[in-house]
C-alpha cells in the first residue's frame, strides 16, 4: 500500500447532536438544520453554542439547498458543508454567523457576489475549504474575496476547483500580501504547474504543509526551498524531468514526502557529485509508489540520503533483482517497509529481521523465494512487529514456531505461497493480539482441537486450501468479531452446527465452497445486522432440503452445486425480505414448478436457476423483479408461453432460456422492451415461425443464440442494427472489474459445447444453427465487423456466400455447412487471419477453392460434401488448368528437364577432369626430366613386352595351323 499522507485539520467532523444524525438516505438540508435553529431560540440553554465545535459534516446525503435560517446561529463557529449534495447559492448576508472560524463549503454551489460579501465579512475566519467548486476559477469576486482572507488564514483548501496559475497567483498581488499565518494549503486536483510552487516559496514562508496532487507538474525551479515544510504531497504529477534526492532540496524541515504515481524512473535519481555526502536528518516518510523504477539501486540512494527514516514505500513499481541485505543494515530506524507488487526475486534478506524498530513489512505480489525463517530467526529484535505480510510469492519451506514469538502481531498474511507444514495450536498461544489471519492457498493443515478456544478475536480469517477438517472448526465458536471468513475447499466433511449459522449476524463475508458441507440449513429467526452487504458463498457442497428464508436478508447468495430440493419456502415464506440482490441455485435438485411471488424478492438483480428439474410455466410474479440484470433458466423442463410481465425487465442484459420446452413464436416484445439486452440465448427449445424483426432493436446484443429450435423463413436483413457487434474492441481478461456475479451461458465454439464466463466481454456471436431457415445469407451480416463467431449450419440455406464477408477480420469461428448454398469460395475469407475453424462443408458450392495465406490452413474436411468444388485442399484438380491438361506430357516434359540438367552435369564433369587428369601427367613428363625419363623406360619395356607376346603368340598359331 501507499503510505496515506497524514489527515489534514480539515477533519469531516462527527456531529453526534441531535437532529443531525446520519440515517443512510437521503435528507432534506431544510428538516435537519431547521431543528437545529429551533433548539436555539427556543431553549433557555444554548446547546451548540458557548465554546462548542459545531459541525454538519458527514452528511453525505443531504440534498437541496441551504436553509437561509442557518444564519440566525449567531454564536457558530464551525460549519461543514464539505461532503453534500447541496447546491444553490449561499443565503447569508453580511452580519450573518460573525463568529464562524472555520468554514468548508462543497457542492455545486452558486457563487454570487453576495455570497463573496459574506464570505470576505467573517473577521474570525482561520480555516476556509471551497473543495470541488468547479466554477471557482471562473468567479472574479470570490477570487478576490480569497485575495483578502489569506493573510489571516491558517489553513485553506481549494481541491478540484479548476484553478490555474494565474487564479492563484491574483491572491498575491504583491509583495505586501504576504501571508505570515498559512501553514496548511491543499491545492490538489487542479491544472496548476511549477509556477505556482515558485510563487507560493515566496509568499508564504511559514507554510508548513502543501499538498500539491494531481496538477500539471512536469519538473521544479531548480532552486525550490520551502523554509518551514514539513508535509509535501506531489503525487499524480508527471514529474518526468525531474531528479530527486540529488540537487533538488525541497526543505531542510521536510519530515514527510510523496511523489506516488509521477511517472518517475531511474533516471530521474542519478545523482550529481555534487550532492554526494549530502544527506536529509529530517525526512522521515518517503512514499515512491507507483512509479516505474526498476534498479534496486535506488535502495543504496535512500540509505544514503536519509539517516532517519521512518516510513518507507516504493509499492508498485518494477523493480527487479534482490533486496540488498546492507539495506536494512543501513536504515536501522525504519518502522514502515512497502514494497509490494514489485518484481522482487531472491530470498528476504535476514538483515530486515534485525531491525528493532520495525512495525510493518509489506512485501507482496513479488517472485520472492526461500524460507522465511530468516527473517524471524531472531524474533526478539521484531518485537514491535505489528504487520507481516508476504503474500503471493515463492516462498516455501514450513512456517517456523518462532512466529509465535511476534507478540505484538495484529497481520499476518502469508497466502499464495508454497508454503508445506502442519500448524498448531501453540504457534498462537502468545499471539492474543492477532486480528487478521490469511494463510489460503498454501499447503497447510491445521492441527486444531476441538475444543481449544483461541487467545485472539479475529476480524478477517482467510484458510482457503488449508486442511481444516474432516471435522467442522468448533474453535470458530468463540470468534465474536468475525467479519470475512473464508474456509473454502477445506476438506470439512460434517455439518455444519447451528451455532454457526448465527455468526451471520456480524459476519460481512463467508465463503466456505468446495467442501463436503452436509444437512440442512435451519431458518433461523436471526436478523442480519449488515445484510445488504453480506455475500454469502456455500456452493458445491452437499447441503440439502430448502433454502431458509433468513438468508434473503443477504446481498449476495451462491448456493450452486449443492442438493437444494426447495424454493418454495424462500420466495413465499414467512420473512422472505427484499434485500437479496444476487441468486444462484444452480445445479440443484430443485423439483416442480417455480413459486409465484417473486414480488417480495424485489430486489434481485441476478437469478440463475440453470440445471434443475423446474418445470411448468414461468410465473407472471417474476415480472415483478424489475431491478433484474440477469435471468438464467437453462437445462430444466419449462414450457407454456413466455408472459407478458417478463417486458418489465428494462435493465435485463443477460436471458438465458436455452434447453427448455418454451413452444410458439419468438415473442417480438423482447426486441421492444429489452432494449439492454446484451446475451439472449434460446436455443434447444421449441421455438417455430420466423426470426422476428424485433429482435433488431437489439442494438447491445452480443450473443445471440437461437440454435436447435424449429425457426423458418429467411433471416432478417436488419442484422445490420446491432451496433454492438460492428465494435472490434476486444476487452482484455485483466481488465474485467469482477462484479457481485458473473454470467455464463452455454455456447457452441468451434464444434464443441462450452460454458462461457461473462462472454459479453470476450465473444461476439451469432448461432442459427439446426433451423429450418431458407434464404440467402443476408450481405448485412458482413458490416458485423466484431463478430467472432458465426453460426448458420443446418439450415437450408441457399444462395451464395457474400463476396464481403472477408470483412469479417474478427471472425475465429465460421460454420455454414449443411445448407445448399452454390457458387464460388469467395476469396476474401483469406483476408481473415484470426480464423481457426471453418466449415463449407455438404453445400453446393463449386469452382475453385482459392488458395491463401489463410485458406491453405484448412482441409478437405472444411470443404468435403461439394461435388463441385476443386483445389489443393481436396487433392482435387479443377477443369482447365494447365498441368492437368496434359498430365502424361507434363510429367515427360518434367522429366526431361531434369534429365538433361543431370548429363549436362555429368559430361562438364567429365571433360574437365580428363582435361586435368591429361595434362598433369603429360606437363610432368614433358617439363621435369627423370619423370620424362622414367616415362621412356616404362613406355619401352611395355612396348617390348607387348611385342614379344604378339610374336609368341602368332608362333603358337603357325604351329596349331600345321599340325
Amino acid at each position: 500500500m501507499a503510505l496515506a499522507p497524514p489527515p489534514r485539520s480539515f477533519k469531516a467532523w462527527k456531529c453526534s447532536s441531535a437532529g443531525t444524525e446520519n440515517t443512510g438516505s437521503q435528507t432534506s438540508a431544510s428538516a435537519t438544520i431547521l431543528h437545529l435553529v429551533r433548539l436555539q431560540t427556543s431553549s433557555s440553554t444554548i446547546i451548540f453554542i458557548w465554546n462548542h465545535e459545531h459541525t454538519l459534516s458527514d452528511n453525505y446525503y443531504l440534498q437541496g439547498e441551504i436553509p437561509y435560517q442557518l444564519g440566525k446561529l449567531s454564536q457558530l463557529k464551525y460549519l461543514n458543508f464539505g461532503f453534500t449534495l447541496l447546491s444553490g447559492a449561499i443565503p447569508f448576508k453580511v452580519g450573518n454567523l460573525p463568529l464562524l472560524h472555520s468554514l468548508r463549503l462543497g457542492g455545486n454551489f452558486d457563487l454570487t457576489v453576495n455570497g463573496a460579501k459574506w464570505l470576505s465579512s467573517l473577521s474570525s475566519l482561520t480555516t476556509l475549504g471551497l473543495d470541488s467548486l468547479t466554477n471557482l476559477a471562473y468567479s472574479r469576486h470570490w477570487l478576490q474575496m480569497i485575495s483578502e482572507l489569506i493573510t489571516n488564514l491558517r489553513e485553506l483548501s481549494l481541491v478540484r476547483c479548476n484553478l490555474l496559475d494565474n487564479n492563484v497567483s491574483s491572491f498575491f498581488p504583491s509583495h505586501t500580501n504576504l501571508s505570515t499565518s498559512l501553514s496548511i494549503l491543499d491545492l490538489s486536483g487542479n491544472m496548476l504547474t511549477s509556477s505556482t510552487l515558485q510563487l507560493l516559496v515566496n509568499h508564504s514562508h511559514n507554510l508548513q504543509e502543501l499538498y500539491f496532487r494531481e496538477n500539471n507538474v512536469f519538473s521544479f525551479p531548480y532552486y525550490l526551498n520551502f523554509p518551514s515544510l514539513l508535509v509535501l504531497d506531489l503525487s499524480v504529477n508527471n514529474l518526468i524531468s525531474s531528479t530527486i534526492l540529488g540537487n533538488f532540496n525541497f526543505s531542510s524541515t521536510l519530515q514527510e514526502l510523496y511523489l506516488v504515481q509521477c511517472n518517475l524512473a531511474d533516471e530521474n535519481f542519478l545523482v550529481p557529485s555534487a550532492s554526494i555526502g549530502k544527506s536529509s536528518t529530517s525526512l522521515v516518510t518517503l512514499d515512491l509508489s507507483f512509479n516505474a523504477l526498476k534498479s534496486t539501486t535506488i535502495f543504496h540512494l535512500i540509505s544514503n540520503f536519509t539517516t532517519n527514516l521512518h516510513a518507507l514505500s516504493l509499492n508498485g513499481n518494477l523493480l527487479e533483482g534482490p533486496i540488498p541485505d546492507g539495506f536494512g543494515k543501513a536504515m536501522s530506524s525504519l518502522e514502515v517497509v512497502s514494497l509490494s507488487y514489485n518484481k522482487l526475486h531472491g530470498q528476504i534478506p535476514a538483515s530486515l529481521g534485525n531491525i528493532y524498530t520495525l512495525q510493518e513489512l509489506h512485501l507482496r505480489s513479488n517472485n520472492l523465494s526461500g524460507k522465511i525463517s530468516g527473517l524471524i530467526r531472531n524474533s526478539s529484535m521484531l518485537s514491535y512487529l505489528r504487520l507481516l505480510d508476504v503474500s503471493s510469492n515463492r516462498l516455501t519451506g514450513e512456517i517456523p514456531e518462532s512466529i509465535g514469538l511476534l507478540y505484538e502481531l495484529e497481520i499476518l498474511h502469508l497466502r499464495e505461497n508454497n508454503f508445506e507444514s502442519d500448524i498448531y495450536e501453540f504457534y498462537f498461544t502468545n499471539l492474543s493480539k492477532l486480528m487478521d489471519l490469511e494463510l489460503s492457498h498454501n499447503s497447510l493443515s491445521l492441527k486444531f482441537s476441538t475444543t481449544w478456544i483461541p487467545p485472539f478475536q479475529l476480524f478477517n480469517l482467510e484458510l482457503a486450501s488449508c486442511k481444516l477438517g474432516p471435522s467442522f472448526p468448533n474453535w470458530l465458536l468463540n470468534q465474536t468479531s468475525l467479519s470475512f471468513l473464508d474456509i473454502s475447499d477445506a476438506e470439512i466433511d460434517d455439518y455444519v452446527p447451528v451455532w454457526f449459522w448465527n455468526k451471520l449476524q456480524s459476519i460481512s463475508t463467508l465463503n466456505m465452497s468446495y467442501n463436503s458441507l452436509k444437512g440442512i440449513i435451519p431458518n433461523l429467526p436471526i436478523k442480519l445486522t449488515k445484510a445488504d452487504r453480506n455475500t454469502v458463498i456455500l456452493n458445491s457442497n452437499q447441503l440439502e432440503g430448502g433454502v431458509p428464508t433468513f438468508l434473503s436478508q443477504v446481498g449476495s447468495l451462491d448456493l450452486s452445486q449443492n442438493m437444494i430440493s426447495d424454493l418454495d419456502a424462500f420466495v413465499c415464506g414467512k420473512g422472505a425480505t427484499a434485500n437479496i440482490n444476487v441468486l444462484d441455485l444452480s445445479k440443484n435438485q430443485i423439483t416442480g414448478q417455480l413459486p409465484d411471488c417473486w414480488e417480495r424478492l424485489s430486489s434481485l438483480e441476478f437469478l440463475d436457476l440453470t440445471n434443475n428439474n423446474l418445470f411448468g410455466k414461468i410465473p407472471k410474479s417474476m415480472g415483478d423483479l424489475v431491478n433484474l440484470g440477469g435471468l438464467l433458466l437453462r437445462n430444466n423442463s419449462l414450457t407454456g408461453e413466455l408472459p407478458l410481465t417478463l417486458k418489465n425487465y428494462s435493465h435485463l442484459e443477460t436471458l438465458d432460456l436455452s434447453e427448455n420446452l418454451f413452444p410458439g413464436l419468438i415473442p417480438s416484445w423482447i426486441g421492444d422492451s429489452l432494449q439492454h439486452l446484451k446475451i439472449l440465448s434460446l436455443r434447444s427449445n421449441r421455438f417455430f415461425g420466423s426470426v422476428p424483426v424485433h429482435l433488431c432493436k437489439l442494438r447491445k446484443i452480443l450473443v445471440l443464440d437461437l440454435s436447435r429450435n424449429y425457426l423458418s423463413k429467411e433471416i432478417p436483413t436488419c442484422l445490420s442494427n446491432f451496433t454492438a457487434m460492428m465494435d472490434r474492441t476486444v476487452v482484455n481478461r485483466a481488465e474485467i472489474v469482477e462484479g457481485t456475479h458473473d454470467s455464463n451461458v452455454l455456447l457452441m465454439w468451434k464444434g464443441n459445447e462450452r460454458l462461457f464466463l461473462n462472454p459479453e466481454y470476450l465473444l461476439k456471436s451469432i448461432d442459427l444453427s439446426s433451423n429450418d431457415l431458407s434464404g440467402e445469407i443476408p450481405k448485412e451480416v458482413t458490416e458485423l465487423l466484431g463478430l467472432v463467431s458465426l453460426n448458420i449450419s443446418r439450415n437450408n440455406l441457399d444462395g451464395e456466400i457474400p463476396f464481403d464477408i472477408g470483412n469479417l477480420n474478427s471472425l475465429e469461428f465460421l460454420d455454414l455447412s449443411r445448407n445448399h448454398l452454390h457458387g464460388k469460395v469467395p476469396s476474401s475469407l483469406d483476408k481473415i487471419d484470426r480464423l481457426a475453424v471453418l466449415n463449407l462443408s455438404n453445400n453446393d458450392l463449386n469452382g475453385r477453392i482459392p488458395w491463401g495465406r489463410q485458406l491453405q490452413t484448412f482441409d478437405a474436411s472444411s470443404f468435403g460434401g461439394n461435388l463441385g468444388l476443386c483445389g489443393e485442399q481436396l487433392n482435387k484438380s479443377c477443369p482447365g488448368d494447365n498441368t492437368t491438361a496434359l498430365p502424361q506430357g507434363a510429367e515427360v516434359d518434367n522429366e526431361d528437364d531434369e534429365n538433361s540438367i543431370f548429363y549436362g552435369a555429368l559430361y562438364m564433369s567429365l571433360g574437365l577432369g580428363f582435361f586435368i587428369g591429361f595434362w598433369s601427367l603429360l606437363g610432368t613428363v614433358l617439363l621435369w626430366q627423370p619423370w620424362r625419363i622414367v616415362y621412356i623406360r616404362v613406355l619401352n619395356r611395355l612396348t617390348d613386352y607387348i611385342l614379344v607376346g604378339v610374336e609368341l603368340n602368332v608362333a603358337k598359331c603357325n604351329k596349331w595351323f600345321k599340325g
